[in-house]
């Protein structure tokens, strides 16, 4: 044992003894467990760490007259030891790193080990391969819960089953919270709750993306009203964030109950194929109330939200790695914030008057012979790279992020492959949203348009087809970023007027040579305005009138007529001249579009 002088003299002072008390004091060493203790006037004090003494004594030493042991008594000593301040701040050190490594193994090798046959990773694990290596800081790492019902008080891990902190991905600044399952299953307490909270509004206060890895069993039981609280807190923060700084949701687990409207009112949501599911009441109660005997991943699986069905999701993935991978793709697309200045921008790589004669060819002259709109794409941006969204849901619309001149720029493109390009709910809802996300964070518009209408028929009438096309309009008409539209082959009807015309304040619209803009298809037209008299010669006639640009082009509708190969050139120079766009805006507390 190492003792301070200053130790000493406190020592000297906790005798008993007059003589002792005034004593200087030395230490000499520790013989038998005793610390030995050795005065200027030849008098030793003995202490005894592991008995205890009732009095102080003192006895004669065998080899040395008139040298005194005097003994302390050890809870004497004790008091003394743990009050020492030294001794204070070493104890403090060891249970905060008692603390830490708690936090750090979370749930405990046995559960880590069931997340793992699952084939999950857990919440660090998963952060570890999100940020770049070693720039992930953690926050509140010690905060636990401080619910003493149902004997919750007997169980309290640090962390209270959050990891929240800060990074970097492709060395950008990015907020993570990342749930973890093998602490209380995941379930949101008001800790886990308040942490949470705090990361967003540090994000929001940063101006940085936020990422939320979710791995829930939902509310905690427990906490009663307090978990109902905590969502509402972060619901509330979910839309106060919205438009300011991007909110990616990553599901990687269950997320459940009230707990899945929050990923819901995010940007963007991914999934991980077969070990992650969103529904808000499960197969249990579904049963309960409808007799339906559905798994959990048929009522919401990733084939559910990502595979066509619900349109919930923006994708899924085969496994946790390549999930967060896709993740730090996207995030390399996305501005920090809704200020323009943080838009990212890659080194230029790709020749934007690069000239593309594959697209002379790509497009068939037949109006009715499909093609794949994502060929066109890819020849139009830089390198051919894109990320597409909801890539399984509503196929006949493409929403995808590209580049030109390594600037980000949102895509969307009617996709001749499916339903031949038609507009239905699915493709206005999922056109709509796409487009006011890059609205609200200034990234530039492209729209290829090749449509033949809306489709029509009782499931698209009665399922609300005009509402939902109108959102589509709507969030074109509002888009104040830069707009530019190229008609590959046809624009017909009411789907013309939607698709980023002209009309709806279009910044820069063209069109092929070969393309249609019209009302109708030359068949159905010639047959309403003729009521089938001479068809063969009134569709020739109406084919030279109106199965081009021209008349389009006479009223304005385009500013011009562009050859297939020079596209990229065109709009490449158009996204320059864009940057320095202004809008003025109309005085309004907030628009309605028709949700």
């Amino acid at each position: 044992m190492k003792i301070s002088h200053q130790l000493l003299q406190k020592v000297a002072a906790s005798c008993r003894t007059k003589t002792a008390s005034t004593m200087m004091l030395r230490p000499l060493g520790t013989l038998t467990g005793r610390t030995i203790i050795s005065t200027r006037n030849q008098h030793q004090l003995v202490v005894h760490p592991h008995r205890q003494f009732h009095n102080t004594i003192a006895t004669p030493n065998d080899n040395q007259e008139g040298t005194q042991h005097h003994i302390i008594p050890s809870a004497d000593v004790h008091s003394i030891l743990t009050n020492d301040p030294s001794t204070v701040k070493r104890n403090f050190r060891t249970r905060l790193a008692q603390a830490k490594e708690s936090a750090e193994i979370g749930g405990g090798s046995t559960r880590i080990d069931k997340q793992h046959a699952k084939g999950s990773l857990t919440a660090r694990e998963r952060i570890s391969l999100l940020f770049d290596g070693g720039s992930f800081r953690e926050v509140d790492a010690l905060v636990t819960h401080r619910c003493s019902e149902f004997e919750m008080d007997k169980s309290v891990i640090p962390g209270d089953g959050v990891v929240v902190g800060h990074g970097l991905i492709n060395g950008r600044r990015v907020y993570c919270f990342a749930q973890d399952f093998t602490v209380y299953g995941g379930s949101l307490g008001e800790a886990h709750a308040k942490k949470i909270g705090k990361i967003m509004d540090m994000a929001m206060r940063v101006g940085a993306p936020l990422i939320g890895l979710n791995d829930s069993g939902g509310a905690r039981i427990q906490e009663g009203t307090d978990s109902l609280a905590g969502y509402a807190d972060i619901f509330q923060r979910n839309v106060d964030c919205s438009g300011v700084i991007p909110q990616l949701s990553v599901i990687m687990g269950p997320c459940a109950g009230g707990a899945v409207y929050s990923p819901a009112m995010t940007d963007f949501i991914f999934m991980v194929e077969n070990t992650s599911y969103m529904f808000v009441t499960g197969p249990d109660v579904v049963k309960t109330v409808t007799n339906e005997t559905v798994t959990k991943e048929e009522l919401g699986g990733a084939s559910v939200h990502a595979g066509g069905k619900s349109g919930v999701a923006h994708g899924s993935y085969p496994n946790d790695v390549d999930t967060l991978r896709a993740v730090r793709t996207l995030i390399d697309y996305l501005p920090s914030n809704n200020d323009a200045s943080t838009l990212p921008i890659r080194p230029v790589t790709d020749d934007p008057n690069r000239s593309v004669p594959a697209l002379d060819q790509l497009v068939p002259d037949d109006p009715n012979s499909p093609y794949d709109v994502k060929d066109v794409i890819r020849e139009i941006v830089d390198h051919g790279s894109m990320f597409e969204l909801q890539p399984e849901h509503a196929k006949n619309i493409v929403t995808a992020f590209a580049r030109m001149e390594g600037r980000t720029v949102g895509v969307v493109g009617n996709n001749p492959m499916t339903l031949a390009g038609c507009l239905d709910i699915g493709a206005s809802e999922k056109a709509a949203r796409f487009v006011r996300f890059c609205d609200a964070f200034n990234i530039p518009i492209i729209t290829i348009v090749d449509v033949p209408g809306f489709l029509p028929g009782t499931d698209q009438e009665h399922g609300g087809i005009i509402r939902n096309g109108a959102k589509l309009l709507f969030a074109y008409a509002e888009a104040t970023v830069p707009k530019i539209t190229v008609i590959s082959r046809k624009a017909y009807g009411g789907a013309y007027d939607v698709m980023a015309s002209k009309h709806l304040n279009g910044d820069a619209n063209y069109a092929w040579p070969g393309a249609e803009i019209a009302v109708m298809g030359a068949k159905g037209a010639v047959e309403i305005i003729f009521r089938g008299k001479d068809v063969e010669k009134n569709t020739a006639e109406y084919i030279d009138r109106f199965a081009n640009p021209m008349v389009a082009a006479q009223r304005g509708f385009i500013d011009d007529v562009i050859e297939p190969h020079d596209t990229r050139r065109v709009i490449c120079d158009d996204l320059r001249l864009f940057r320095s766009k202004k809008v003025p805006t109309i005085e309004r507390k907030h628009s309605n579009i028709p949700l």
